[in-house]
Formats: C-alpha cells, sequence, structure tokens
C-alpha cells in the first residue's frame, strides 16, 4: 500500500514540476516578446515622438543639435533677397552654361543657346547643413537644397534643316547636396582666401521642354538630344568634382581648381548569372562604365550575343580626380537592337578602397538601383581587375606603367621613343606582352560527385582562350581528391588580352560530364612572376583547384 501512495504521490509532484516549469518558460518568452518588442519601438521613434516622452528642458542637447541643422532662418532671409540673388546669378549661370551647352551641342543642331535666362520669382529650400569633418586646411560645409522654382528659361535652338525654334525650360524640381569649401584659412578678414562652391549630389532633376508657340516632338529627335544635353552641361559645369573658385582675398588659388590625380585602369572580365530579359533565347548583355556620367568619358563594351555569362576580357582607362569621393559605376544592358536598352543589373566601386599602385581582384553584385540600400533579387556579379595609379608615384612605390617595368598590368600605349627610323619617332608604340606561361595542375579539393557510386574520375583541360591552345592531365579514377601535380607551358603572343580557362571533366566509357571551370586573367601572374592560389569552380556545387602560374616575359612592341 505504501509503495502504491508513493508512486502516486511521485506522479503528482512530477506533473506539478513540469507544470511549473511550463509555466516558467511561458512567462519568460512572454517577457522576452515584450522586451524586443519595446526596443523595436524604440528602433523606430522619431525626434518628434521623444519630444513626446521629455519635456524640453529635460531634452539632450545632443540630441536637439544633431548633425544636419535645420535652415528655416536662411530660408526666411533667402526669401527677402532672392529678387537680387536672381538678378546677380542669372548673368553669371548663363555665361558660365552657355560655352558648355555648346560643347554638348547634339549634331542635329547648328546652334544653340539662351534668349533668356532668369531663375524666377520662387527662391529655394535649404533643407538641412553639416559640416564635414577632416579638412585640416579649410571648412567644408554641405547644404541640403530643395528647389520647385518658376523661372524663364528660353533656349533659341536652330537646327542643320534651317528651322529656327524657341524652347522654354519648364516644370523645374531639384533636390540635392551642394557643398561649399572655405579654404585655404589666413589670419587676416575674413580668415579665409577663397570660396569653392559645386553639386556635391545630385538627388532628383526633373524639367521638361516645351517649343513656344508650338510642339517640339513635331521635330524627331530633337527633345531628347536637348534632354541629354542640359543634363551633360549641369554634370560637367557645376558637379563634384568639378568646382568653381571665388577668390575673396589677393592670392594665387590656382591649386584649389579640379585637376586629374590619377588614372584608373580596369579590366572587365566577366559577368555571371544575368538576368534574361528576352523571351526567346537569352539575354544580349554589354556593359557602360564610367566615373564621371558623361557622355565622352563613358566606356562601352562589345555586345555578347545570347549569353548570361559573357566573357568580355576589355580594358579601359578613365581620368580620376578625387579618389576619396569619386566611384567607378558598372552598368549591364541587354541589348535590344534598334529600341533602348533594357537594364540587367548596376554596380560600384569606392576608388577610396584601391591601394594605389596594387592590382584588385573583385566580384560585385548586381543590383536594380544604385540608390536602393536592398535588393534580395539574385541579378547577377560582375568580375573586374581594378588598378589606381596616382600621378607622381616614383617616391610612393614601383609604378607597374613605367617602360622599365618587366610588364605593364593593363593594355599600355607609349607615345615616345628612340627607333631606328626617325618617321617613326612620334608614332604611338603599343606594348605587346609576349611570353611563356608555366601552369602547374596540382591537385582540386572536395569535387562533386558525378558517378552512381558517389565518386568521379576527373581530369582537367587548360585552354589559351585567344589562341586556342589545349592541354589535359591525366585522368584520375574513383577520386573526388585528385592530385596530378603536371605542368605545361603556353606561348603567349598577348598576354594582356588572353586568359586561361581551366575546365575540369569527368571522364566515362563514351564521353565525358562537364563539373566547373575556372577563368583567369594573366594580369596578376604578369605583374608577380608567379603566383600559387587556390580557385573555387565555377558553375559546381562545391570543389576547388590548387595551380601555381609562373610567367617568363618576352615584351615587344609594334608600332602603329
Amino acid at each position: 500500500m505504501s509503495f502504491v501512495s508513493g508512486l502516486v504521490i511521485g506522479v503528482l509532484v512530477g506533473i506539478a514540476l513540469i507544470v511549473l516549469f511550463v509555466r516558467s518558460e511561458n512567462a519568460r518568452s512572454a517577457r522576452r516578446s515584450a522586451l524586443a518588442t519595446t526596443i523595436a519601438a524604440f528602433a523606430r521613434m522619431t525626434v518628434e515622438d521623444s519630444k513626446k516622452l521629455l519635456a524640453p528642458e529635460y531634452y539632450p542637447s545632443w540630441v536637439v543639435f544633431s548633425q544636419r541643422q535645420k535652415l528655416n532662418w536662411l530660408n526666411a532671409h533667402l526669401t527677402k533677397i532672392w529678387p537680387y540673388v536672381d538678378e546677380a546669378a542669372s548673368e553669371l549661370i548663363k555665361a558660365n552654361v552657355e560655352p558648355i551647352l555648346e560643347q554638348y551641342r547634339p549634331l542635329v543642331l547648328s546652334s544653340l543657346s539662351f534668349s533668356k535666362f532668369t531663375l524666377g520669382t520662387v527662391a529655394p529650400q535649404f533643407t538641412g547643413v553639416s559640416i564635414i569633418e577632416g579638412g585640416d586646411e579649410g571648412i567644408t560645409m554641405e547644404l541640403e537644397m530643395n528647389w520647385d522654382g518658376n523661372p524663364s528659361i528660353i533656349l533659341d535652338i536652330k537646327t542643320r534643316l534651317g528651322v529656327g525654334l524657341p524652347v522654354q525650360v519648364k516644370n523645374i524640381a531639384f533636390t540635392g547636396v551642394f557643398r561649399l569649401i572655405f579654404k585655404p584659412l589666413v589670419p587676416e578678414f575674413p580668415c579665409f582666401g577663397a570660396v569653392s562652391f559645386s553639386l556635391r549630389h545630385k538627388k532628383q532633376m526633373d524639367f521638361t521642354l516645351k517649343v513656344v508657340g508650338g510642339d517640339i516632338s513635331a521635330i524627331p529627335g530633337v527633345a531628347d538630344a536637348l534632354e541629354t544635353t542640359i543634363r551633360d552641361a549641369v554634370e560637367d559645369s557645376i558637379t563634384w568634382p568639378v568646382r568653381k573658385v571665388i577668390p575673396i582675398l589677393p592670392g594665387d588659388y590656382s591649386d584649389l581648381e579640379l585637376k586629374p590625380v590619377g588614372t584608373l585602369e580596369v579590366k572587365l572580365v566577366q559577368a555571371q548569372g544575368l538576368t534574361n530579359k528576352d523571351i526567346i533565347g537569352k539575354s544580349d548583355p554589354f556593359a557602360e562604365l564610367h566615373i564621371r556620367p558623361l557622355r565622352n568619358r563613358t566606356k562601352i563594351s562589345k555586345v555578347i550575343n545570347n549569353d548570361l555569362n559573357p566573357i568580355w576580357n576589355e580594358h579601359f582607362e578613365f581620368v580620376v580626380e578625387d579618389v576619396s569621393t569619386q566611384h567607378l559605376t558598372v552598368k549591364i544592358y541587354d541589348d535590344e537592337g534598334l529600341q533602348a536598352a533594357e537594364l540587367l543589373g548596376c554596380a560600384q566601386v569606392q576608388l577610396s578602397q584601391l591601394e594605389p599602385g596594387k592590382v584588385k581582384d573583385v566580384w560585385i553584385k548586381l543590383v536594380k538601383d544604385l540608390d536602393l540600400q536592398r535588393d534580395t533579387k539574385d541579378r547577377g556579379k560582375v568580375h573586374l581587375e581594378l588598378l589606381y595609379c596616382p600621378y607622381g608615384v616614383e617616391s610612393g612605390f614601383t609604378n607597374p606603367f613605367t617602360s622599365n617595368y618587366t610588364m605593364t598590368s593593363l593594355e599600355k600605349v607609349l607615345k615616345s621613343g628612340d627607333t631606328e627610323n626617325g618617321d617613326l619617332g612620334n608614332k604611338k608604340r603599343t606594348v605587346i606582352i609576349r611570353g611563356v606561361l608555366s601552369v602547374t595542375v596540382i591537385s582540386a579539393e572536395d569535387l562533386p560527385p558525378t558517378d552512381l557510386l558517389g565518386k568521379a574520375d576527373p581530369f582537367v583541360v587548360l585552354t589559351m582562350k585567344k589562341t586556342g591552345m589545349k592541354n589535359s592531365t591525366r585522368v584520375v579514377n574513383e577520386n573526388l581528391n585528385p592530385v596530378w601535380n603536371q605542368t605545361f607551358d603556353f606561348v603567349v603572343e598577348d598576354g594582356l588580352h588572353d586568359m586561361l580557362m581551366v575546365e575540369v571533366y569527368d571522364h566515362d566509357t563514351f564521353g565525358k560530364d562537364y563539373m566547373g571551370r575556372c577563368i583567369l586573367t594573366l594580369t596578376r601572374v604578369i605583374l608577380e612572376g608567379e603566383y600559387k592560389d587556390c580557385f573555387p569552380l565555377d558553375g559546381a556545387k562545391s570543389g576547388k583547384l590548387n595551380l601555381n602560374l609562373k610567367w617568363m616575359p618576352q615584351p615587344i612592341y609594334r608600332d602603329s
């Protein structure tokens, strides 16, 4: 009897402990959920919400005075003096912009000038100001500005057919950030020698074009050409790093003007996993690259037809004017023939991330819009090799572009040099990188199984893309981690424009099965002479290749 009663009591105590444990865990979970909800509410809280919780006398100064200040007082004063600003600034803007408009004048027009230019009666509104830290020799201020103006801007255009049209620029909506630089600081009132101003960031610029007393669409192509010209003129005249310098005190301020500081060498290697925009077949991708989005500074690659994994291996060179703020923009389009190309994706690389004189090999994920913080859709990726060479680098590092260097990293044109025939002295000479590439296929790791028994019989095929030269390793039977240690030599006639394709296959009795590949440019081996690395296999679930590459140069010159 005592055994039965003890058993019952034990069961009851056990059930009670279980119930207490479950209730404790439920209460603990509820407290955690409530705490997470509170933290999330604080994360969403705005300044106005916080003001409802704290009285003004208890409001911390570091919250009241945030990094970007409001400028209601400045807007009120600017509204009062705007008529005088309009009169003074209109002539200045007209004089500076008109030559640039003429520079970018479309071919369909024979002349392009202002017949009337006033900024209107609506003053811009400054929505914030901030001070940029880090300038020891001056003060840098950035002002956010919105302007929905009513300017009176009339362009007098004349077509090649002799037709003259007055075109009005209407409905201007502009949002951007202006940068003011007070530099250099001097011990003389007003304590700075000059003011430089520039449009640091153009967030939005919309406008419409209308022929006075007519319809601009009656002349095909004029509206689009004019809009592109206006945007290029704004970009080239005032958008950062371009800046206008206004001397305040007498002195030489030429060092404040825009000057090139170096060159960026870009090799557009390939892209992978691009979005297919075509109903029949695949996209026909090409790339546009720029640092400043001007027509004469934008580089365009060749079109690769019907391929979502295009290989370009093209080289471009860009002028860099401010390495700390500029970036390289890459946009991949689908060529649509006579129709407008469709954007597949875009990417950016900050030039400040590049180490001068060192080649950076990067894969960059493509996004739909560079202004979006997140893009969860997979739009593919692009492969670039980047090399930033600042001017005057002799004392900083070995410049791979000098003529006495063993080999340039990218295409290099020498504009001078002694030749046997004097009449060839002024011609360009292109450096053609000729040499022997020695490739040692060491081993592979974690290859994907292809046989029913979970094994594979792998071998490697090496191909020089430009010349088509091929070599193959032996087959290693039933092994997912094969070791080859075989070396192959390739005579390369143009190292800057050739590529090494390393493909792994599974050997079968009646053929072979593709397992994956690596595509390598010769830039790194040409610069370093020899290197050993592990390369992941593209197009495979797993797998790596261990390779050793060695370059023995024999540079030659070709006159052009």
